[in-house]
C-alpha cells in the first residue's frame, strides 16, 4: 500500500477498461493540492466536479449568448429559448419520459418534492389520508410531506429499514390502503447506497391506483434512468449531483397529474392571461415554471447529459462498481471498521466508522491528510436514530476516482485510527 505522500498511478485502472487519466484532464479541480497534498475528493453523493465541457458551456453563455427568454422576438432571446427548449427534449430522451412537456426545470430535487408535495397535496390530500416514505430518505423526501400532512391532518407512514439498509418491503405491501394517496421513495441511498426496488414499489402501489415519487438525486449519476420502465409517475434529480452547474434540477411528471395540479407559484411565464379579476395559467410545462428560468444552468446540465452520453453510464456504473467492491473487500478485512449497508443492490457509497473514533474527528484529520470525504448524519438524521449512531463517515465514488486514491484512503483510515483509536 503506497505511503500518503507517493505520486497517484493513475493508469491502474486502464485494465478495467476504463482509461481514468484521459477523463481526469477533463475536470480541472482534481489538480488541486490541498495542505501541500494531491487532493482525493471522495465528496461525491453531496456534489460532484464539473469537466471542462460543462464550465465551458456556461462560460461560453454569458459571453456569447445572454438574454432572457421565451418573451422577445430579437435573435439573442429566440436563439437562447431554442436552446433551452433542446435541453428540455435532451433531458426528455436521456429519461426516456412519453412526453417533452412532462419535463419541468426546477432549482434541484429539494424543489421538485416541494412542488409536488404541495400542489399535489393541495389537489389530492385530505384529513385522514395517509403518504408513505421509507426510513432512509434524505430530508428533502420526507420534511415537505411532513409538512403538507400536517397542513392537511394527514398521516405520514414510514417503511422500516432491515440491518443490512434494505427496505422491508412485505411490511410496505401490507401499509398499502384505499387512504394512501402518495408514495415517495429515494431510488438510491444517499446513506447506505442501497439501490431500491422502485419498479416493484411502483408496482405494487398502482395496485392500488397510488402515485409514487421517485428521488433520483443520487441513482441518477451513476446508472440508466428509464421512467417509463420504472412506471414511476414522478422522478426528480438536481444538475449538480451528475456533473452539473448547481441550483438547477429536473422535475419528471406524468401528463395525467400535471394537468391536475394546481401552480406551485404564481409570476410571470406560468399565466396565460391576466386581469385584476383573475388569471388563467399556462400550458405544461411553463405552468410550473414561473420567473426567469436559470437559462445557464439548463444548459450547463445539458452539457452534462452529453458528457455522460459520451462516456457511457453502463460503463460509469461497472467502473464505480470495481471501487466499491474494491475498498468493501479491504474494509472487510479490518476489524475496527463497521460498514452501515450491505446490500447487494449498492452502489458508490460507502459509509463507515471507525471503532472509538467519532466520524467528524476522523473527517478532520483526513481532510488535512487531502482527503474530502463527508461526516455526520447526511440528511437523514431518522436512519442514525434507527441504527443508533450520532453520524457516520461517508466516501463517496465518481468514475474519475482511482483504485490508488483508495489505497492512499485505507492508508490514512489506519493512521487516524494510531492517532486516535
Amino acid at each position: 500500500m503506497p505511503a500518503l505522500n507517493t505520486p497517484l498511478n493513475y493508469r491502474s485502472e486502464v485494465e478495467v477498461g476504463f482509461d481514468v487519466l484521459h477523463i481526469r484532464h477533463d475536470f480541472p479541480l482534481l489538480d488541486k493540492t490541498v495542505y501541500e497534498r494531491p487532493l482525493i475528493y471522495f465528496d461525491n453523493a453531496a456534489t460532484t466536479q464539473k469537466p471542462r465541457q460543462v464550465i465551458d458551456r456556461v462560460t461560453s453563455y454569458y459571453k456569447n449568448e445572454n438574454c432572457n427568454i421565451h418573451r422577445g422576438v430579437h435573435f439573442l432571446s429566440q436563439h437562447a429559448t431554442e436552446s433551452y427548449e433542446t435541453a428540455r427534449r435532451n433531458v426528455q430522451a436521456y429519461i426516456n419520459a412519453q412526453h417533452q412537456h412532462e419535463i419541468i426545470f426546477t432549482k434541484g430535487a429539494t424543489e421538485a418534492i416541494n412542488l409536488v408535495a404541495f400542489s399535489y397535496g393541495k389537489a389530492f390530500i385530505e384529513e385522514g389520508d395517509e403518504i408513505i416514505i421509507s426510513a432512509m430518505e434524505h430530508h428533502s423526501n420526507l420534511v415537505p410531506w411532513q409538512m403538507i400532512a400536517q397542513e392537511k391532518g394527514a398521516v405520514l407512514r414510514v417503511i422500516p429499514v432491515d440491518d443490512a439498509g434494505e427496505l422491508d418491503m412485505m411490511t410496505f405491501k401490507n401499509m398499502l390502503n384505499e387512504r394512501t394517496r402518495m408514495v415517495a421513495v429515494t431510488h438510491m441511498s444517499n446513506v447506505l447506497g442501497t439501490i431500491n426496488p422502485v419498479k416493484r414499489i411502483v408496482e405494487l402501489s398502482h395496485n392500488h391506483d397510488i402515485p409514487v415519487l421517485v428521488d433520483g438525486a443520487q441513482a441518477i449519476p451513476h446508472q440508466t434512468v428509464d421512467v417509463q420502465e420504472i412506471g414511476c409517475d414522478f422522478y426528480c434529480f438536481s444538475g449538480h449531483k451528475m456533473y452539473g452547474p448547481m441550483g438547477i434540477g429536473v422535475l419528471y411528471g406524468k401528463d395525467k397529474y400535471l394537468r391536475k395540479m394546481p401552480p406551485y407559484q404564481g409570476g410571470g411565464e406560468m399565466i396565460s392571461e391576466v386581469s385584476f379579476e383573475k388569471t388563467t395559467y399556462n400550458e405544461l410545462p411553463y405552468k410550473f415554471e414561473a420567473g426567469t428560468p436559470n437559462v445557464v444552468g439548463v444548459l450547463g446540465m445539458d452539457a452534462a447529459i452529453k458528457y455522460l452520453g459520451e462516456i457511457g453510464i453502463r460503463n460509469i456504473y461497472a467502473y464505480e462498481k470495481f471501487l466499491l467492491d474494491y475498498i468493501t473487500v479491504e474494509f472487510l478485512n479490518i476489524p475496527w471498521i463497521k460498514i452501515y449497508g450491505s446490500s447487494e443492490m449498492k452502489s458508490s457509497v460507502l459509509s463507515f466508522n471507525i471503532d472509538k473514533v467519532h466520524p467528524y474527528d476522523a473527517g478532520t484529520l483526513l481532510d488535512k491528510m487531502g482527503i474530502a470525504v463527508r461526516t455526520g448524519h447526511h440528511c437523514a438524521q431518522p436512519l442514525m436514530e434507527r441504527y443508533g449512531i450520532p453520524g457516520t463517515i461517508r466516501a463517496s465514488f465518481a468514475f474519475y476516482n482511482t483504485r490508488d486514491e483508495i489505497d492512499k484512503f485505507i492508508d490514512a483510515i489506519r493512521q487516524v485510527k494510531r492517532m486516535l483509536g
